[in-house]
């Protein structure tokens, strides 16, 4: 989900190019679109780091077109509460000392620490009451200790997530057991966002019925609070899904529409990024309309989704599979274990350490982010591939103890081009990992503006499967890279290692290189199945 932020005391002259230049120029590109106004625009950044790190970079120290811009979180008047975030604080203060300082405000309910990859600290602090929030912020804003500034704002609290989980989460537990469902709030990987998604696992009635549940209690909550009067119902779908639920001429959505009584809108295509493959699709009406509406727009996403996987599974021409399965709530009965993958991604050197980040913030944080393992390596592709031979071989790999363990290897030297890195995870947190490493290396301006990011990536399939990926006279692979616009080398000269498995490199930017590793994971699933189906005699029976 995204942070908003709010930008202020702009001249009348700014464009919203004005912006993306400035904010560009600064190495904070943006994720969406600029929503400019007279005087103050509005920008996403897609998690709470690059939220401070505009913030910081820009308020009150860059002028555009002749006026000083003031940078911070949109947080309106009226949504303004006990939740506010401390910036710029000395990080060899003692918790101690801030705790106390805090307390001299009111009574602090959260003190909470944002990984950042700023010298100073950054905590966000939730106070029992509104006012009290409302005192900390005069009294600290500004406030000096030592040779640091206290910068202070609102961020969005999380009240309605309150009133979802009840107190000792007796509500949520209420919800799961009447709907016969789980529901996980996003807290932690969205905090500072002023949403936060919901998942729901459950059957399609189940899903249905814990989204009416979870409307009543938002629609209460504001009702108590005075903090809306309307609270719409919001829908994560794969832009893959989104063009059958509107339908030809809008006519799906119409009728949807027409007979709940709701207002329907969908987020633009521009708002689409490495980082958010997904549209948002807003309702609006009364509880009972919204999740009249929810379920038939369930159905139609359902119904494209299915259709998707019963294509790929059937047709060998035909492939859209950007998505893995089980990365959709909605669909718990797709959901399996997934099985656990290792992809070799190959960087340029000079990125290495923008992905490692400040004392290795940045790759854990793309770790919890995408839900895997992610190490940076010292190794080239070249230098990857000798090191397989020579283990395959016999030959000698630097403590080397019976497994290959990139994390012990020498480095090379300086001239060395690429380096290697490890992600090991299921399909969702793959597209998760890479996608953010993509990204970043385009937002860094590692390759040129008008420059597509392409990058190796290696993956390992059983020797046995090998030339089913290829195909007779090099037709499947051939028909691979025409689908996927990616470049994919199966050597043929490979000795399998002691796994009995050989490297497949797939060259080319994100969703290529993410089409052609979920295909190829197609085919050796389907030379698997087929292999347990027909055992190996019976199997070479039926060849002759």
């Amino acid at each position: 989900m995204m942070n908003k932020l709010y930008i202020g005391n702009l001249s009348p002259a700014v464009t919203a190019d004005d912006l993306r230049q400035l904010f560009g120029d600064r190495k904070l590109p943006l994720a969406g679109q600029v929503l400019l106004k007279t005087g103050y625009a509005f920008v996403d950044y897609p998690d709470q780091n690059w939220a401070i790190r505009a913030i910081e970079t820009l308020s009150g120290k860059v002028e555009l077109h002749g006026k000083i811009m003031e940078v911070d979180y949109s947080v309106s008047k009226k949504l303004r509460s006990r939740k506010i975030q401390i910036r710029n604080i000395p990080p060899h203060l003692q918790w101690e000392v801030l705790d106390g300082l805090l307390a001299q405000y009111g009574t602090v309910e959260n003190v909470e620490q944002v990984n950042t990859d700023t010298e100073t600290a950054v905590v966000n602090v939730t106070y029992a009451t509104r006012e009290e929030a409302k005192i900390a912020i005069e009294k600290l804003s500004g406030h000096q200790f030592e040779n640091y500034s206290f910068k202070i704002s609102y961020i969005p609290d999380e009240e309605f997530v309150g009133a979802i989980i009840g107190k000792e989460g007796l509500t949520i537990k209420n919800i799961t057991k009447q709907t016969q469902s789980r529901v996980d709030i996003h807290r932690k990987e969205n905090s500072g966002a002023a949403e936060k998604p919901v998942t729901i696992h459950a059957t399609p009635e189940g899903t249905s019925e814990a989204c009416r549940m979870i409307l009543e209690i938002m629609q209460k909550e504001a009702d108590e609070t005075k903090l809306a009067e309307e609270i719409p119902l919001k829908i994560l779908a794969h832009n893959g899904l989104v063009g059958r639920l509107i339908g030809k001429e809008g006519r799906n959505l119409k009728k949807i529409e027409h007979e709940t009584g709701t207002k329907i809108t969908i987020s633009s295509l521009q708002d689409l990024s490495i980082y958010n493959p997904e549209r948002t699709i807003t309702v609006k009406g009364t509880v009972e309309a919204c999740a009249n509406a929810e379920t038939e727009i369930m159905k139609k996403l359902r119904e494209a989704f299915e259709n998707d996987m019963l294509a790929v599974n059937t047709h060998s021409g035909y492939f859209s599979s950007l998505y893995p399965p089980h990365q959709f709530g909605p669909f718990p009965h797709h959901h399996s274990y997934p099985e656990q993958e290792i992809v070799n991604l190959f960087i340029p050197t000079q990125a290495v350490g923008a992905i490692i980040g400040k004392k290795g913030a940045h790759i854990k944080q793309l770790a919890r982010f995408a839900g895997a393992s992610i190490k940076a390596s010292f190794i080239s592709p070249a230098k990857w591939i000798d090191w397989m031979r020579a283990l395959r071989c016999g030959g000698t790999v630097v403590e080397h103890t019976g497994a290959f363990a990139p994390n012990r290897l020498v480095a090379e030297g300086p001239d060395v081009s690429e380096r290697m890195v490890i992600i090991t995870g299921p399909p969702e947190a793959q597209f998760k990992a890479q996608g953010r490493i993509f990204g970043k290396l385009k937002e860094e301006n590692f390759f040129n503006p008008k420059e597509e990011v392409k990058l190796e990536a290696h993956i390992r399939v059983p020797s046995s499967t090998a030339g089913r990926v290829i195909g007779k006279g090099g037709k499947t692979v051939n028909e691979l890279q025409n689908l996927t616009s990616a470049e994919v080398i199966v050597p043929r000269d490979q000795t399998p290692d002691e796994n009995e498995e050989v490297i497949v490199r797939i060259i080319g930017h994100f969703f290529a290189s993410q089409t052609a590793q979920r295909k190829i994971r197609e085919i050796v699933q389907q030379v698997k199945q087929q292999e347990q189906k027909y055992p190996q005699g019976v199997a070479s029976q039926r060849s002759k």
